[in-house]
Order: C-alpha cells, then structure tokens, then sequence
C-alpha cells in the first residue's frame, strides 16, 4: 500500500514528543461551568498542539444549556481538552479539561481517573455556575485552587468575599488568573502544585 500520497497518516512532530529527559507526570483537571475559559487555559499553558473538542453550538442545546451571560459562544467543548507543559526537565503535568455543560458531566468520571488535583475557574458575573462544581469535587475528595479568571466585564470580588460566596475552607487558595495569558496560566497550575506538595508534606513545628 502506498502511503506517499496526501492521504498518508501524519504523525507528533518532535515538539509534541516527551523529551527523554521526563521522569514523572502528573495529571490535573480543569474544571468550571459553562463558557468560564477552561479550553482557552489549556491552550494558553500548553506546550504542544492542544487537543480540543470545540464543537458548534446547536438547537440541541436550547432550552438545556444556560447561555446566561455568555450569549456570544458559539461553540463549546463536548468531551475534554487536553495539553502538557514542562514543569521542569523532570517533571510535565497532562491538563484536561473537561465540559462545562451539566449534560456532558458523566465524562468526568473518566476524566478524573488518576488525577492528583484541580483547578476550579470560576467568572464572577456567574458565580453560581461554580457551586455544583465545587460541590462535586469535595464529593470526591479531589483537591482543588479556585482561579478567578479575569474577564474584562467581570466585577473585581475581594479574595476573601468570593471565599464566603463559595464557602470555601481556608486553607484552599484562591489566585486571579488571565486564561488568555501562558504566563498567568502557568502561574495558577503552580499554585496547584504547590497546594498539592504541602497536603503531601504537611508543615511540622
């Protein structure tokens, strides 16, 4: 069979193959309503070609998706997104999204399989698209960050209001995040890892 024509099956470029140098990996999920800026996150932070599954928006949806104040989306994802980025020459972390839509929301029993933490984003003009989220991940004893993204129309919340508003504990970090923004992307999965390592290694004294 002759594969040299424009049909042949492409394959991972060397950027998007794991340097050899990897010893660890660690997977961590994004998770949030829907149209809070998860699949723009993975984008930003990953360092190969991200996986999306981005489809439009039909008459499907109506009447079961809550548009509310994200009338402009026109598509959204169905399955998951995924990306990677090198923590150091050791260390990488896999990020999965997962689907905002509450219809879509058994795929995150697979999705969560494995995973070490999460990262809740959140919009402040929808706060309450946040809540089950949240709710869910404390069901399942999965750790999580709670990341205000920073949507140019959004309310400016004090840190510790949103914390009353979402009733979180304390000790769970909440951090500003531009999911627009590699480097602010990057910032919030460090604050998760660095949430993860001190529930690993609690403080001694």
């Amino acid at each position: 069979m002759d594969f040299s024509g424009s049909d042949s099956v492409v394959g991972p470029t060397g950027a998007d193959l794991l340097p050899d140098s990897v010893t660890t990996a660690v997977k961590v999920v994004v998770v949030g309503g829907f149209g809070v800026g998860k699949t723009t996150l993975v984008s930003a932070v990953s360092e190969i070609r991200p996986l999306t599954t981005e489809e439009t928006m039909t008459q499907a949806g109506v009447g079961v998706d809550d548009p509310t104040g994200v009338e402009q989306k026109t598509s959204t994802t169905v399955a998951m997104d995924f990306g990677r980025i090198s923590i150091s020459d050791r260390l990488v972390l896999y990020v999965f999204g997962t689907p905002g839509q509450e219809r879509f929301w058994f795929l995150w029993n697979g999705l969560f399989e494995g995973a070490l933490g999460a990262v809740v984003l959140v919009d402040t003009r929808r706060l309450e698209v946040s809540f089950e989220v949240i709710g869910r991940l404390e069901e399942r004893g999965v750790p999580f960050v709670v990341a205000v993204n920073s949507f140019p129309e959004a309310p400016a919340v004090p840190l510790d209001e949103l914390r009353s508003a979402l009733d979180l504990p304390s000790e769970v970090p909440i951090v500003s995040c531009d999911a627009r923004s590699r480097e602010s992307s990057r910032d919030t999965l460090m604050t998760l890892m660095h949430y993860l390592y001190e529930l690993a290694v609690p403080a001694t004294g």
